[in-house]
């Protein structure tokens, strides 16, 4: 009977250390976890240190004006993520979209944090195209393939569009 008694003392505690929420190592799980927002700042400082350009066609950075490129409230996953993809593929990265107003609305949006914009260049498209899965066409047409890691990366004719679901494996 003491053994029983330990065990159901002992299936207890670890059932609330490790409750999504509850006890000691628990907490939001990613599925239900808020993402970390950022400052246009901090994302240029990032971005910098691992090489990464951006441009803007207005040559401003202003979150409210659709020809600027800028990275306020950006997701911390999202600009992780742009430097996960820098890394990885070893190719030349400039972002063009942003978190700025003019792009589709929806939860996983440039609004919202989700996306960021590449230029199109060889080695980019190479990488995306020999290492991840295609996954078929998006609503409006483009070709779309997903990494390992669940990001997916639209080719819409003038630019990369990529859903930063996570960093990839940061």
């Amino acid at each position: 009977m003491k053994l029983r008694s330990v065990l159901t003392a002992l299936t207890l505690v670890l059932g609330a250390l490790f409750a999504p929420g509850v006890g000691v190592l628990g907490g939001a799980t990613a599925a239900h976890a808020a993402p970390t927002k950022i400052s246009h700042a901090t994302a240029t400082s990032m971005f910098r240190a691992s090489g990464i350009t951006w441009s803007s066609s207005g040559g401003c950075s202003d979150r409210t004006n659709a020809t600027c490129t800028s990275f306020d409230q950006l997701n911390l996953a999202t600009a992780q993520g742009a430097q996960t993809l820098k890394s990885a593929s070893g190719c030349a990265l400039n972002i063009t979209g942003g978190t700025e107003t003019g792009h589709a609305s929806g939860t996983y949006s440039h609004w919202n944090g989700y996306k960021l914009d590449f230029g199109k260049y060889t080695c980019l498209g190479n990488y995306i195209k020999n290492t991840f899965g295609y996954i078929g066409l998006r609503g409006d047409g483009a070709p779309q393939w997903k990494s390992g890691a669940g990001n997916v990366y639209a080719d819409e004719g003038s630019h990369w569009d990529v859903t930063f679901y996570n960093c990839g494996g940061c």
